[in-house]
Order: structure tokens, then sequence, then C-alpha cells
């Protein structure tokens, strides 16, 4: 069905041109899944917007063979590939928020592209639209319908695009990343139905994907791509019983396991060195050594609880809730709430890191913001070394942020485009009046930069300049900036491919060990919860299910939810 061959993508650059695809061949055939896994900047979407001519062409020189079932994609006029878009290809894209349109509703987005390829009336394409919404899993399909993408959260943004790109029953799906905003449960409701359609339709997928447990479940034959060359090509078996390749073996040991958490994460560069041209060659490292250096003891884990829990709580929130009013009655009386945060109470211990995990619109990113008084809480207190925060005024507020600091989801959202990172790592120190002056201030942020492993020469760069990995770096640095005691990180590694989330996480605990930072560690990855937390807590629907310990909540659930959380991870299961 889809034949690549010899392409090449090259993007202009101040510095000429930059060879982005270096030449890359492999063939699709219907009703076949291959699976894309690499590192940020390997070339895998920018193969995806290509095969979809969605690349600007002024700014792009390509070349090489695209051809989908006998149509030559390079050379297609513009109206073809208009029938062909959204039609015969459609495509999922890994960022929602920026693929949705936000001044018009998520129902009209999906009647829009069923109307245009279809020819259903306005009703029959409503109807659809909703069911398309049941079938991805979306709560209250019918208010989905009528709301807009920044009403959504980021899982539910993701399985608004998801609809889309099902909705004309495409006969070749292009997936970039689509499950990476998702949480375990969902994300395999999502795998189960594109497997379903899948072979109900003998429609072909292109799974671009940097968690391989998700690959190992969906993919016939996986491509490896490292900065635009594909280093490994082989069915999935063989890639992740018999890699070949280095950098192969670096990806496979990258991810945290759920069944065997360790000290501190392998990285690329445990399985091979890097040349000054850029090429790859291994370092004859097998995976399981690497992973043998690494073991986390389970005595040096209990002895450090132990001391862990004979302190004083750092953080105690008690009967918390942050509810938000959703129908008013007549007179603006209120009648209805969505309780994003039902009555939840816990501690959290200095050094400690307490893990918050649950599906996707549970409440875990409304309870870390209530904390902050981010989002006013309803009722209930959070006490932050003896003061309860509820209680401060405005200026008092201010002055505790110094000392408890949020780590956003998206990091390129939370920094101003508009200000270098050295600008923006300065501002809190200037707005707390912090090191005394400018110059000072300049050496802080040089030692800042140091501390999460950036550059000198990042520091007059601005934001769109970095990849996703470093991003994250600059806001963890500025969460850094006023030395606080707190941090809660909130999916602060969710969007990053395993190589660079490894780096991430080996650093946040590293900084906890050196600085001695407590953090409350919100994810909806639980292989990633496991690694890094000390104690886990299960939300569910603004409720605490259960909290406990990572090797207790993961062998002895006590609740039916939790268990199902735990069944729903993607292990790499291949059969021998």
């Amino acid at each position: 069905m889809l034949q690549i061959s010899n392409l090449k993508v090259q993007f202009r650059s101040s510095n000429g041109w930059f060879e982005a695809v270096k030449g890359i061949s492999f063939n699709l055939a219907k009703g076949q899944t291959l699976g894309i896994v690499g590192e940020s900047g390997s070339g895998k979407s920018v193969t995806a917007l290509t095969l979809m001519r969605l690349l600007d062409e002024q700014h792009t020189q390509i070349s090489g063979d695209i051809q989908f079932d006998g149509i030559d994609m390079r050379h297609a006029s513009e109206k073809e590939m208009q029938a062909l878009r959204g039609n015969r290809i459609a495509m999922i894209f890994q960022e929602p928020m920026t693929s949705l349109n936000p001044v018009i509703t998520c129902g009209k987005q999906i009647i829009e592209a069923i109307r245009l390829h279809r020819k259903l009336s306005k009703a029959e394409a409503k109807k659809e639209a909703i069911a398309l919404f049941n079938e991805v899993q979306l709560p209250r399909p019918e208010a989905m319908f009528d709301s807009y993408p920044h009403q959504l959260s980021g899982g539910q943004r993701q399985r608004v695009m998801i609809a889309m790109a099902l909705s004309c029953n495409p006969e070749l799906l292009i997936a970039d990343e689509p499950t990476t905003a998702l949480d375990v449960t969902v994300q395999k409701t999502i795998i189960d139905l594109l497997l379903k359609l899948k072979a109900e339709r003998q429609m072909s997928l292109l799974f671009i994907s940097h968690d391989l447990g998700v690959i190992s479940q969906i993919a016939d034959e996986v491509l490896v791509m490292y900065k635009g060359n594909v280093v490994e090509q082989a069915p999935v078996k063989d890639i992740f019983l018999r890699p070949q390749h280095p950098y192969t073996h670096g990806l496979l040991a990258c991810r945290p396991s759920a069944t065997q958490p360790l000290k501190k994460l392998p990285v690329i560069g445990d399985f091979m060195s890097v040349d000054a041209e850029g090429q790859l060659s291994g370092t004859g490292t097998a995976v399981n050594s690497v992973k043998d250096r690494f073991t986390y003891l389970s005595g040096e884990v209990n002895q450090r609880r132990q001391q862990l829990y004979q302190q004083a709580p750092l953080l105690k929130v008690e009967n918390l809730c942050t509810w938000y009013p959703v129908k008013a009655g007549w007179f603006g009386s209120t009648k209805q709430y969505v309780k994003a945060v039902d009555d939840i109470s816990f501690e959290v211990y200095p050094g400690e890191t307490l893990g918050l995990v649950g599906e996707s619109g549970s409440g875990k990113t409304t309870l870390g913001r209530s904390i902050l008084r981010l989002i006013e809480p309803t009722s209930g207190s959070i006490t932050f070394k003896g003061t309860n925060l509820r209680e401060l005024s405005a200026a008092q507020l201010r002055q505790m942020r110094k000392q408890v600091q949020i780590i956003f989801q998206d990091p390129y959202s939370s920094l101003n485009p508009r200000l270098t990172i050295a600008q923006a790592l300065m501002e809190p120190m200037q707005v707390h009046n912090l090191y005394g002056n400018d110059v000072q201030r300049r050496q802080k942020v040089m030692e800042l930069l140091q501390r999460v492993s950036l550059l000198p020469e990042h520091f007059n760069r601005y934001p769109h300049e970095f990849s996703g990995g470093q991003r994250q770096r600059v806001v963890i640095a500025r969460a850094l900036a006023l030395e606080p005691e707190f941090i809660i990180c909130d999916e602060s590694v969710s969007a990053l491919d395993v190589s660079v989330q490894a780096q991430i996480l080996n650093l946040l605990r590293e900084l906890q060990q050196d600085l001695g930072l407590t953090y409350i560690f919100i994810s909806h990855d639980l292989s990633v919860i496991r690694h890094i937390s000390d104690r886990i807590m299960v939300i569910n629907k603004g409720r605490m299910e259960e909290i406990a310990e990572p090797d207790e909540l993961f062998n002895r659930p006590k609740t039916a939810y939790t268990r199902k959380l735990i069944a729903s991870i993607p292990q790499i299961s291949i059969a021998q």
C-alpha cells in the first residue's frame, strides 16, 4: 500500500540546509502495522508530515519517492491531496492543543471532517461524532460535543484527535505519539480499538511512539531511527529479543520497569559513543550488565524510608475539596458540581517523593494546583511547615511560593516565548529580590544551567530553540531558582522520549539527594511512578483510593481500581 524509497528531507536554516531525514526506505503492506521508534529529533514526525504533504515546501527540499496505492504522492496536485487527507489517509497529531481549532467546539470539528468526505447531513454527522466520542471513551460525550479544546484535559483532547482521524474510516492511519498524553487504561482502550479497526477494515497503520511497551503490543515490524537514519529494521520479535544495533539496546534499557525498579536508569550513553560526525558506535556492553550496575538494593530502600517517616510531616492536607459549579439554576443558585478533588487527606515528609497516579480527569493536576492555591480550594486545610496556606494573604502566599514550586506539564506553554532562558530564570529572582544584583543573578543562572546539564551557550537562547527535553531542563532550573524545599512535578516527563525521560528522572533524584528536595510527582505512567516514588497515592474521580509503598501497592493492591490500573500497564511481551 505504501512504498517509500530513498526519502530525504532538508530544512532551510540560518546556517544553510539541515538534513532531517537522510535517505530512508521502507514499505507498508495493506493491514500491516509499522512502528517507528527513536529519540526526539530522529526524524520520526518529519517522515510522517512529509507523507501527508504538510511541510512548508518553500523552506523544505524533499527528494525520493512516495507511492500510496499507486498514487505518486510527491507530485499529486493539492486538490488530489485534499481528497486523500482525512479520508483515505488520516493522521493523529502529536500535540492536540495546537492541532485543534481553539475557537470551534470539538463536535463541530468532527462534523466538518465527516461532512466534507462522507456527505452526511448535519444531524447524521452529529450522531456519528457522538458515537465516535463514545468509542474513544470520552466522558459525557454530548457535553464534550459542545466543549472547546481548552475546556478539556490533555488526555481528552488527544481522544478528540483520535476520533477525528477515525471519522472517515481511513485506509492508512498515521499515528504520531497517539497515546503519549493518555493514562494507562485509556491507552490500552485506544490500542485495543486501533487493533480492532485495523482487523475489521484491513487498515494499514504507521505508528510512531517512544513507548516501547506500546510498540511491542501493536506493531508487526519496527523501524528504529537515529538523527534521520534508519539504524535497524526488523520484525517486532527480533527487535525486542535480538536487537542488533547498540542504539536499540540503549532504547530498550532506558525504559523504567514496573516490576524491577532501579536506583538509577541507564541512558543511551551507557551503550554507545558518538563520534565527531554524530555517528554511533557500540561499547559492547549488554543491557543486563548495564542494569546490574544500577540495582536498587532493598535494604537501602527500607533504611531510607524508616528515616523519612520518623520526621514531622512537611505538608499536611486535611479534607481538601475543590469543586467546580457546572450548572446554574434560577437566580444564579448552583445545582451541580464537578468534584475534582473530594475530601482528600494525606501527609508528605521531608525528602520524600509522593507519587500521585490516576486516570485523566481523576483530579491529580487540580490537587497539585490546589495545594499551591493556583486554584482556590472549596474547603479543607493545607498546612506547610506548620502554616495553613489557606489563611495566607496574597502577599504572604507570594513569599511562601519561594519554598514551594511547580514544574508544569507542558514546558513550552509555561515559558514566555519572548524571554531568553537567562531572562526567564532571572525573573523570579528579581521579583523576590534575591542574590543581590543582576550580575550575581546571571552567575546564579549559569550555575543552574550547569546543574541541569545545559551549556553556557544556552544562556541567551529562546524557548523555541530547544528540544522538548532541553525545555524540560529549563523549567526544572527555573523551579530551583528560588531554592525551594518542595516541588510539585506535574506530568513533567510524560511527553519525553525514553532516553530523555531517563535523564530527567535521574536528574530529579540527584537533585533530591544533593538539595534535600521533597516532591509530589504526578504521572499517569505507573512504571515511572514506581521508579521514583517512596509512596504512591491512587486517585479516582477526585477521591483517594489508597496510599502505600510501591512494592505493597503493586503486589497487594487493595482496590479494584488500582488493580485495573496495574493490569493496563503496557509491558514488553514478545513470545520467544
